[in-house]
């Protein structure tokens, strides 16, 4: 199992040596407002030859339920600029929030939305790479906090080879209980690619996306544990703390896995 960490990107390889981490993810290029196609990595070759495995976080802004055309229809252009550019670097994967639609919207154009962009893609000779669609913490009209609505965009979607990422913090916070998360979330999508494994400041079913490190915060770390084991899937903290305390939370579960 490897276990890795959220880094900055300015080098991530040296931000995996300090903590001892067999993975990393970053972003490549400002996830709060950046719309542009991210330029080529200077390092993309020492990233795709190194033993660290590499995870690429696309940005927040991008929302392919949307019925905002002014969102929607960039938000399918620069999920495909940042696939292409995390193939360039070695990238196992592709992390993109579920999104949502706007109130008094109807989700299942939400869905449909997210269906179109795949077969768009698809058309276009795909991402190049594993899209893993991450769980979020909080909205009332997002398409994969509560998972009936997770089951809705998995049967709009799944056909197109998309991945998952359980994210541990957001399901607490989304109101999903931990005790039994992996089972469920297999039931639905057949397949959990990687684990953020994140404490949560917050309590259940709170919305709120404030992650935590795990020895502190409102998820009894154990239940973090056991998804973990029971997904066998690689795992990245998304916890703060820096080097410090993102290391003592890659320990923690190398120690509680036996790893």
């Amino acid at each position: 199992m490897r276990i890795g960490a959220h880094v900055d990107a300015t080098d991530p390889l040296e931000e995996a040596a300090l903590r001892k981490a067999d993975a990393v993810q970053f972003f490549l290029a400002d996830p709060q407002k950046d719309w542009k196609t991210p330029q080529p990595r200077t390092d993309a070759d020492q990233l795709r030859d190194s033993e660290v495995d590499i995870y690429i976080h696309a940005p927040y802004v991008i929302n392919l339920a949307t019925t905002n055309n002014r969102i929607r229809i960039p938000s399918r252009k620069l999920l495909l600029g940042h696939a292409r550019a995390a193939v360039a670097v070695g990238a196992k994967g592709l992390i993109v929030h579920g999104g949502h639609v706007n109130a008094g919207d109807d989700l299942a154009t939400g869905f449909a939305n997210w269906r179109k962009a795949f077969a768009q893609a698809t058309e276009a000779g795909g991402h190049g790479l594993p899209v893993l669609v991450e769980n979020t913490a909080g909205g009332d009209n997002a398409c994969a906090r509560r998972f009936d609505n997770l089951a809705r965009l998995w049967d709009a979607v799944g056909e197109y080879g998309v991945g998952f990422c359980l994210d541990t913090c957001h399901a607490h916070a989304g109101g999903e209980d931990l005790l039994d998360i992996v089972d469920r979330v297999l039931a639905i999508t057949g397949r959990i690619d990687l684990i953020h494994a994140n404490g949560s400041r917050d309590a259940f079913n709170s919305g709120r996306d404030r992650h935590d490190n795990l020895a502190s915060g409102t998820i009894d770390p154990q239940l973090v544990v056991a998804a973990v084991r029971a997904a066998g899937a690689p795992v990245i903290v998304e916890t703060p703390g820096g080097v410090d305390g993102q290391a003592a939370d890659i320990a923690f579960l190398r120690d509680h896995l036996g790893r």
